[in-house]
C-alpha cells in the first residue's frame, strides 16, 4: 500500500493531471493523526499501529510534492476502531485535517470523531450516494457533494464532510458550456446576465471521448505493471504513447485551425500604436500582435491560464494562446498608468503602466516559458520579469494573445 502510494505520487508528478484518491475501509485516530489500515495488518497493541499502517498524510504529501494544480481526497473510512479498547488514544472516526495544500478537496463520508455506516450492500452509503452523482453532466464538485450529503444523511442521519481549498470550479463530467452575456442598457442601470447554452462541437466530443480512454487504458496498464514482462509493458506503453501524441497532434491541428477574417469589427478607439476593435481584441500595430482586451478576471495558477488562452475565443479567433514573457514586457510602458482592482491585504492598489485599452485586473499576467516548477510572468507595477511556482495564483492573471496577420 506504501509503494502504490508512493507510485501514484511519481504518476501524478510525470502527468500532472487531476489527481484522485479513493479509499474504502478502516481508518484510525490516534492523538489527532489519521491511518490508513492495509488488509494485512498485524496490529495487537497501540504502538503497532505507526509501523503496520499508513498515515494519510503520507497521501496529501505526495500531492503537494507532484505540484499538478489540484487533487481530489475521498475517505471513506470512518468506520469504529475493532482495537479501540486498548488504546490508550484512540478516538472514534477520523479527525478532519485542519490545513490542506492549495488546491486540494477532501471528503469524509462523516463529521470529525464520528462513525460512518459500512452498509449492506456491495458499498458503503456514502460511496453509493458518491457513485449516484459523480456521472451526472454539468455538476460542479461543490454540488456533487452536496447532493451526497443530502442523500447519506437522509438515509442514515450521518452527515459527510468536506474540506476544500479549491481555487475555481471543477466537473466530474463536463456539461454545457455557458456563455455569460451582459447587457448595459443604461450607465444607471443594473446589468442583467443571461446564459446562454452552446453545446459542444461533435467533433470535440469526440477527442474527449479518445482521451478518456486513453487515461483509462493508462490507468489499466499500470495496474498490469507488475503482471506483465518487462518487455512486454515497455511495448504497450510505448504503443500508448504512440496514441497520445497522435490525439494531441489533432487537438493542435483544431486550435491552429484558419481564424476567421477581423474585416467584421469595427474600430473603436486608438491609443498610440494601439486599436481597439468593438469585438474585445486590441492591435499592436507595432509589433502585429493581437490582445484580449482585458485578462480572465481572477486569481489563477499558470496551468489554469494555459487553458485559459488556449480555449479562449474572442473575436471569434481560435488561434490565441498564452504569451511569452518578451511579449508582455513588450507592452509595458512607464508613460501609460491606471489603477488595478486587485488589492494587497485588501488595503493598498498597484499602478499598472499600460495602454488603457488593454485592461489588466492585476499587475502580473502568466508567460508561456517554464523551468521546473515554476513559470514566467511579468509585473506590469515595476516592469519586472519574474517567475512564480505554477501551482500558485496570488495577483496572477491569463491575458491571451494572437498573431495579428
Amino acid at each position: 500500500m506504501d509503494e502504490s502510494i508512493r507510485e501514484f505520487g511519481r504518476h501524478l508528478k510525470r502527468t500532472r493531471g487531476v489527481g484522485l484518491f479513493y479509499y474504502a475501509g478502516h481508518g484510525i485516530q490516534i492523538g489527532g493523526v489519521n491511518y490508513l489500515l492495509p488488509i494485512n495488518a498485524r496490529i495487537e497493541k497501540e504502538s503497532d499501529v505507526r509501523f503496520q499502517s499508513v498515515n494519510a498524510d503520507m497521501v496529501l504529501a505526495e500531492m503537494e510534492n507532484a505540484e499538478n494544480g489540484l487533487n481530489i481526497v475521498i475517505l471513506d473510512a470512518c468506520r469504529d476502531n475493532p482495537y479501540s479498547r486498548s488504546f490508550r488514544n484512540a478516538a472514534r472516526g477520523l479527525a478532519i485535517v485542519s490545513n490542506a495544500p492549495a488546491g486540494t478537496f477532501i471528503s469524509y463520508s462523516t463529521g470529525a470523531n464520528q462513525v460512518a455506516r459500512d452498509g449492506e450492500g456491495k458499498n458503503s452509503p456514502y460511496t453509493t450516494a458518491l457513485l449516484d452523482n459523480m456521472d451526472k453532466p454539468g455538476l460542479s464538485i461543490n454540488n456533487v457533494f452536496m447532493k451526497v450529503r443530502s442523500k447519506v444523511k437522509k438515509e442514515t442521519g450521518q452527515i459527510p464532510w468536506e474540506l476544500s481549498s479549491l481555487e475555481g470550479d471543477f466537473f466530474f463530467v463536463p456539461g454545457m458550456a455557458t456563455k455569460v452575456v451582459e447587457d448595459h442598457p443604461s450607465e444607471k442601470a443594473a446589468t442583467d446576465r443571461v446564459e446562454i447554452s452552446l453545446p459542444k462541437s461533435s467533433f470535440t466530443d469526440e477527442l474527449d471521448e479518445e482521451s478518456r480512454k486513453l487515461d483509462q487504458e493508462e490507468r489499466n496498464l499500470e495496474k498490469q505493471r507488475r503482471i506483465l514482462k518487462p518487455q512486454a509493458f515497455e511495448a504497450k506503453w510505448k504503443d500508448l504513447k504512440a496514441e497520445r501524441n497522435r490525439l494531441e497532434e489533432k487537438k493542435k491541428q483544431i486550435a491552429t485551425s484558419k481564424p476567421p477574417s477581423v474585416s467584421t469589427a469595427n474600430e473603436i478607439k486608438r491609443d498610440s500604436r494601439f486599436i481597439a476593435y468593438d469585438n474585445g481584441t486590441v492591435l499592436d500595430t507595432s509589433t502585429n500582435l493581437m490582445w484580449a482586451a482585458k485578462d480572465n478576471g481572477a486569481d489563477i495558477n499558470w496551468q489554469g491560464a494555459k487553458n485559459y488562452c488556449g480555449n479562449y475565443r474572442g473575436g471569434g479567433y481560435t488561434d490565441w494562446r498564452m504569451p511569452t514573457q518578451d511579449e508582455l514586457a513588450g507592452l509595458y510602458d512607464r508613460d501609460k498608468t491606471y489603477q488595478s482592482e486587485c488589492r494587497e491585504l485588501l488595503f493598498k492598489t498597484w499602478d499598472i503602466h499600460l495602454t488603457e485599452l488593454i485592461r489588466l485586473t492585476c499587475i502580473a499576467p502568466w508567460a508561456s516559458e517554464t523551468r521546473g516548477s515554476e513559470a514566467a510572468n511579468f509585473y506590469f507595477d515595476q516592469g519586472l520579469r519574474h517567475s512564480y511556482p505554477q501551482s500558485k495564483a496570488y495577483l496572477n492573471r491569463a491575458l491571451p494573445v494572437r498573431s495579428g496577420k
